[in-house]
């Protein structure tokens, strides 16, 4: 497992033990940093992509809570390996409960006035409408980011001890704890655990995607064969069948993989 020193913005690869670490969660733009962009030494990193702001912003807050490391997908893993990548991938679950904290980028939410919205279930029926809206609005600002409809950030959710919500400027916006019920309430959360429903309303870069995000959900490891398009939604069905003896778990099953000519495969992630 590489990880990024939160002060030299190196990598590091540890094989055995590890330090602490936080892990970010985030979609991907343009512009983004990979492993080799960290190893060069001759670039002022502030100056050749767009991607060092995210990073830069990512190391700053980990480094202020304390962590020297931090795990960030597009430069801690070397993605002209395909054996690497399938093996980040198969152990990607992990990576993300055994971090600190997780922090979860919403790049295109900006800072929100209402943080008052954690918790506003609680006291809605109080308030009057001119109260009401405004914080409604910024209950759909947050739920509206893209973040909610990608299929890798749905293991990044439920897999962490921690979940700290972030807006573009890095603002705080709220726990996973904090924001749990708007939460629950815009995902049904519980019930994706169960059923995997949510999963149907996400949306993957490339259609084997649609498989690969929920290996770590169901502990399942099996080779990434990117080309076989819906096959490896069928396979991941046939090894989940496999290993549970709840059959409930696959009541998603009638899930229709995205085709390829479907606009959800078409954006990045």
């Amino acid at each position: 497992m590489r990880l990024l020193n939160t002060t030299t913005l190196k990598v590091t690869e540890f094989v055995s033990e590890r330090p602490k670490y936080a892990i970010l969660s985030h979609t991907w733009g343009s512009e983004e940093i990979v492993l080799q962009d960290t190893e060069a030494k001759d670039e002022a990193p502030s100056s050749v992509k767009a991607g060092w702001k995210k990073i830069r912003g990512a190391c700053a807050l980990a480094l202020g809570d304390g962590f020297d490391w931090i795990w960030i997908d597009t430069c801690c893993i070397d993605k002209s390996s395909s054996s690497e990548l399938s093996e980040a991938i198969n152990s990607m679950f992990r990576w993300y409960r055994e971090a600190e904290i997780c922090y979860a980028y919403l790049e295109d939410v900006p800072p929100l006035r209402y943080a008052s919205f954690i918790g506003f279930q609680d006291f809605a029926l109080d308030l009057d409408s001119n109260h009401i809206m405004p914080i409604e609005k910024d209950q759909n600002t947050f739920l509206g980011s893209r973040w909610f409809t990608r299929g890798w950030t749905l293991q990044e959710l439920i897999a962490p001890q921690g979940v700290e919500f972030h807006a573009t400027d890095w603002s705080f916006l709220g726990t996973r704890s904090d924001l749990s019920g708007i939460i629950h309430k815009h995902t049904m959360i519980d019930k994706v655990v169960l059923e995997m429903r949510w999963a149907a309303n996400r949306e993957t870069t490339r259609v084997e995607d649609a498989a690969y995000c929920l290996l770590g959900i169901f502990e399942i490891n099996m080779p990434l064969l990117y080309g076989e398009g819906d096959r490896a939604f069928r396979r991941l069905q046939e090894e989940i069948i496999r290993t549970i003896e709840d059959y409930s778990l696959i009541a998603w099953m009638s899930y229709d993989a995205p085709q390829r000519d479907d606009p959800r495969t078409k954006v990045s992630y």
